[in-house]
């Protein structure tokens, strides 16, 4: 396995920039207003000195950690180096190559930059890696060297099964121990539970145990065919009065596209609502399909886990045990040096 480095990315604090990365095949990082650094000598001092006076509201402590960002982008990392971008969007990993020195285009997206670039190899679920990669890649700095988990990233370009690592999770500043990082590791945990040991169908039966502590009265198809519906929801005994519901879950982590939803959506009658429960997302053409439809709705794995999280209280002894949470109190507001 090549021992060439493994190099984290973030796209912004909101992904912001991740149009960018996949539309010109680059990864970029902000400070826009210090500049061409390649003007500028090449040592850490150097890149020190421009930031300070770019941005002399900034913290003293913050100026080391932002120029030795913007030197490694520009100096240390080298072609044939491997990049890891965590999507806020869809939630997979992205590895890629680097596959060009440094660049400075303040036309193309002028608040990125500073760009190298990037040809994408592969992209992975999340839930595949190890909680401590995950951990690990939340660094909270935009550009940082994957130190402990590197194999795992490794392993994708090679084709290789992910390792299982052992290392304890580093307390240094690859790690972001902030309230929005305990609650994606979090998610990450639920999905990856869901998706290892509910396949088929005892997620359908996890999914009606959650329709369950909403005040619902479920059905289950059995297992095996379901012609298109797994579990039916009402809320009086029988399953006589309206609202009736259909619902389709689907355990895979994958897109799930227009096929499927029409599928459902041809048992739904006129006075049923139809409900698509995935661990996964839904294609662009998927929720274009369920917009004009007032009487279908779409869960994807990012709101399932927001569901949990709001009724997991109400859970019983075995859905608890599945998912073992415990409440914990986190920073409501978090101070984070700007890009």
């Amino acid at each position: 396995m090549s021992d060439n480095n493994v190099w984290g990315i973030h796209g912004g604090k909101t992904g912001d920039a991740e149009s960018l990365f996949f539309k010109h095949d680059c990864v970029a990082l902000g400070w826009a207003s210090v500049g061409d650094l390649s003007k500028l000598k090449p040592d850490r001092e150097a890149f020190k000195e421009v930031i300070a006076a770019t941005y002399p509201e900034k913290k003293p402590g913050s100026v080391p950690v932002n120029a030795g960002q913007l030197f490694r982008f520009v100096h240390e990392v080298e072609l044939g180096d491997l990049v890891v971008y965590p999507s806020k969007a869809d939630r997979k990993i992205y590895v890629g190559k680097i596959a060009g020195g440094y660049l400075y285009d303040p036309t193309t997206e002028p608040t990125y930059p500073h760009r190298r670039a990037v040809k994408w190899l592969h992209s992975v679920p999340r839930t595949k890696f190890s909680q401590g990669a995950l951990y690990e890649i939340g660094s909270a700095m935009s550009l940082f060297l994957v130190k402990n988990y590197a194999d795992e990233f490794r392993a994708v370009v090679v084709g290789k099964a992910i390792p299982v690592q052992t290392v304890p999770v580093s307390e240094d500043e690859t790690v972001a121990a902030v309230a929005e990082d305990v609650e994606e590791s979090t998610t990450d945990y639920i999905l990856k539970k869901l998706a290892t040991d509910l396949k088929g169908h005892p997620f359908a039966e996890f999914v009606a145990h959650l329709l369950g502590t909403m005040g619902y009265r479920t059905r289950l198809s059995p297992e095996g065919p379901d012609g298109g519906v797994d579990i039916i929801a009402h809320k009086d005994e029988l399953g006589f009065e309206p609202p009736i519901i259909k619902v389709q879950v689907k355990s895979s982590e994958g897109s799930v596209g227009d096929p499927a939803l029409s599928a459902l959506y041809g048992k739904v009658g006129h006075t049923e609502f139809g409900l698509f429960v995935t661990l996964g997302t839904f294609t662009n053409q998927a929720k274009s399909f369920a917009k004009g439809k007032s009487n279908l709705r779409l869960i994807d794995g990012q709101e399932l886990v927001k569901l949990v999280f709001e009724h997991y209280q109400q859970f019983d002894a075995r859905h608890k045990g599945l998912l073992a949470l415990r409440q914990a109190y986190v920073p409501d507001v978090i101070e984070t040096e700007d890009d």
